[in-house]
């Protein structure tokens, strides 16, 4: 699919707008990359999926999202992501300059697209994108991709995983001694992108993901409304899911049309425990289903001794581990295992054992220490810790 509009409803001025900009992305690409190495150019994300966000302001439509483009070239992904990213990054930072966006490259092979398993991020891509260079016919063999009933359960892990990562930021914030603006359109923001992504869980877990967040809304009525098996099979499927789907459909509207959040603190402090508490319960029986275990409570998956990445293999994440931190990582328990269960394990007790009370046992502060590589003892500088780890794994 190849978006004709970057927007549902935005004016022709914003349209043309991100078309203009879209001619400089092209512009700046082919001279930074000789054509007999560029095979391709996509526009992905919102814009490239035609369901950007359009914010309504005095001045007219502005955009919102970042403009993401995935630069496809030949050879090694490897060395052509040492070679091209340096350069990209730098157009990307000259064309962010007074646009209000952030324009964003990421260097790709037509190779490892192909040859790559089914995941969230390559099936938005290969379904919901605009060719700025090349046309469809690059996508030969790419298939496998556009079946969304093969994206893992895992995936729909991350994705949630990423989401209350945005919440535990939300939470830090919340809790500053200065809390102004910025803050306030932050929470608001990350709240936000949670009521969508909830939803999108419960609608991956059933396989029946889609590209375009509109469709994501009306599977999601069907499954809540309908007979299909979901993570929810006892008497609380109901509550769960007219909850789901009353987040989800203020989480679509916002991705569509943004606004910048001038609630007060105390208000999106509400919000907050209230998406925390149905993220709670969504993140136990997803990863109850997928890990095989029941977790009643946070404690209990807090806890667990059990590989929470057991799709990744062990060598591979030795390497990743050797890497990410030092020779003395391979010592410890745990190197078989991928970094990003550090973020598992840590994200429940930061997100909900930990705001239950000021302080945190322990024993649970000494393995939040262990997984997070830090001596940190308070929230922020823990919180700050997950960040820098959540960064590299997310």
């Amino acid at each position: 699919m190849s978006a004709r509009r970057f927007t549902l409803d935005g004016s022709d001025a914003l349209e043309t707008y991100l078309e203009e900009l879209c001619g400089k992305v092209r512009e700046g690409i082919r001279q930074l990359i000789p054509a007999d190495r560029l095979d391709a150019v996509l526009l992905g994300g919102g814009y490239g999926r035609g369901e950007g966000g359009v914010l309504r302001t005095p001045a007219g439509d502005r955009p919102y999202n970042d403009l993401e483009s995935f630069v496809f070239v030949r050879g090694n992904a490897l060395l052509a992501e040492r070679q091209f990213h340096g350069p990209l990054h730098a157009l990307g930072e000259q064309l962010s300059q007074g646009t209000g966006l952030e324009v964003e490259f990421k260097v790709l092979t037509l190779e490892r697209l192909r040859r790559s398993p089914t995941t969230m991020f390559y099936y938005d891509l290969v379904l919901g994108h605009r060719c700025l260079v090349g046309d469809e016919s690059v996508l030969a063999g790419c298939d496998h991709h556009r079946d969304a009933s093969r994206i893992p359960l895992h995936e729909a892990t991350r994705l949630l995983m990423n989401r209350c990562s945005g919440l535990l930021f939300s939470l830090e914030r919340l809790e500053r001694e200065s809390f102004g603006p910025e803050e306030a359109d932050f929470v608001g923001r990350n709240l936000s992108k949670a009521q969508l992504a909830f939803g999108d869980v419960l609608v991956t877990s059933a396989g029946l993901y889609h590209w375009s967040c509109r469709e994501r809304h009306e599977r999601l009525r069907n499954l809540v409304t309908g007979s299909t098996p979901s993570l929810f099979p006892g008497p609380d499927r109901a509550r769960i899911g007219a909850d789901l789907l009353a987040q989800h459909r203020e989480g679509v509207e916002f991705k569509l049309h943004p606004v910048r959040s001038t609630l007060s603190r105390e208000e999106l402090g509400e919000r907050h425990r209230q998406l925390a508490s149905l993220g709670l319960q969504l993140w136990l029986a997803l990863e109850g289903r997928r890990l095989g275990s029941a977790f009643p409570t946070a404690d209990a998956y807090f806890g667990w001794p059990g590989d929470k990445c057991p799709e990744t293999p062990g060598l591979r994440n030795r390497l990743v581990n050797l890497r990410a931190f030092g020779p003395r990582a391979l010592l410890q328990s745990g190197s078989g295992r991928h970094p990003r269960e550090r973020l598992l394990n840590s994200l429940p007790g930061l997100l909900w054992l930990r705001s239950r009370s000021s302080s945190m046992h322990p024993q649970g502060l000494r393995r939040l220490q262990r997984d997070l590589a830090t001596d940190a003892t308070d929230f922020p500088g823990l919180v700050s810790a997950y960040a820098r780890l959540w960064s590299r794994f997310n």
